[in-house]
């Protein structure tokens, strides 16, 4: 999956969190993109059987959408904790975990984090 559709999907992912339902308008507001571009990635999201969306435009991700998007917040969570703890400022770390969770393998993110884990640091 391309870093963008992971965005879309993280994205998603956060505004259930904390909203009772999903629309691709919230989407949009929340990335900062235009109302177009995330009617494509959502299109794409959709083909790909992570996510579907209702008559009224409301979105919901599938349980392979589900996983995916909690391994990717995850990633992203733990990778700017872990560059706070380094000293980066709050929003840099943000910054870079977002670019990094995309293209880190899964085996270098559970090395890091285990070893995080083991000093105690998370």
């Amino acid at each position: 999956m391309k870093p963008s559709g992971e965005m879309y999907l993280e994205s998603i992912y956060i505004l259930s969190k904390s909203k009772s339902s999903v629309r691709s308008v919230d989407v949009a507001e929340y990335m900062n993109y235009s109302r177009p571009s995330v009617s494509r990635g959502i299109k794409i999201l959709k083909k790909d059987k992570l996510i579907t969306v209702d008559h009224d435009g409301y979105i919901s991700l599938t349980e392979p959408g589900l996983l995916l998007a909690e391994k990717i917040y995850e990633k992203h969570m733990v990778l700017s904790k872990i560059l706070e703890m380094l000293g980066v400022d709050k929003e840099t770390a943000i910054e870079d975990a977002c670019k990094i969770e995309h293209v880190i393998s899964d085996k270098s993110f559970q090395a890091l984090k285990k070893h995080v884990e083991d000093k105690q640091m998370l």
